[in-house]
């Protein structure tokens, strides 16, 4: 099943189980999220990717550098363990990771979560590959992603338990736009996928595409 057709199906059934105003706030959210126009003053291709040192859920410091001297770099801007969305878009990756190997490249995703929950979505999403802590968003404000929460949806986020400021250990309401990057080996942007609709995500698919035209230019 394409990842697409996976994320429409989780979201008819909490359509269908969560409580009516809770999905239209987050619904409401999205869509001024999307008029607001971030999403369009995000790094794009041809861009130089903001270069980082992260550590990962084991407290191991990862650079974007060290990672380019081995080929491309996939990064996927992940908002939490907490959102399933998410979750079902990392098993997808996942599940084209060896190809991404087979091309030279190397994935990782990005949260503003701590260790301790990129820990524990590495296990429960069967992972082999590192979620990278973003303290307070930093590296997503240099790729023009982070946002902030409107007040009227935050009180919908505590109802589900999910308490940014406390996840982040930041005090903000803030997150990443769901972002994926191919990074090519001189730094530079290869392929950019913004989406201020966090339910809409595009096919892993389309990594090996980029990849594989990388490697013919090279």
């Amino acid at each position: 099943m394409l990842l697409q057709d996976q994320l429409n199906a989780f979201k008819e059934q909490f359509k269908k189980q969560a409580p009516e105003a809770a999905f239209n706030a987050f619904a409401r959210s999205t869509q001024e999220l999307i008029e607001s126009g971030q999403a369009e003053k995000a790094l794009k291709v041809g861009d130089t990717a903001p270069k980082f040192v992260l550590t990962d859920a084991e407290g191991t410091e990862v650079s974007l550098t060290a990672l380019l001297a081995n080929g491309p770099v996939v990064l996927s801007f992940y908002r939490g363990v907490w959102c399933p969305y998410c979750n079902i878009e990392l098993q997808a990756l996942e599940a084209v990771n060896e190809e991404l190997k087979a091309r030279g490249a190397t994935l990782a995703a990005i949260s503003m979560q701590g260790a301790e929950n990129s820990l524990k979505s590495q296990q429960e999403n069967k992972l082999n590959f590192p979620i990278l802590t973003d303290h307070a968003g930093e590296i997503a404000d240099q790729f023009g992603i982070r946002w902030t929460l409107q007040d009227y949806v935050i009180e919908f986020h505590k109802m589900f338990k999910v308490v940014l400021p406390e996840i982040h250990g930041d005090g903000k309401w803030s997150l990443p736009m769901p972002a994926r990057y191919v990074i090519a080996t001189d730094g530079t942007i290869a392929y950019a996928e913004v989406n201020p609709d966090y339910t809409q995500r595009p096919e892993p698919s389309e990594l090996l595409t980029v990849l594989d035209e990388l490697s013919a230019k090279a």
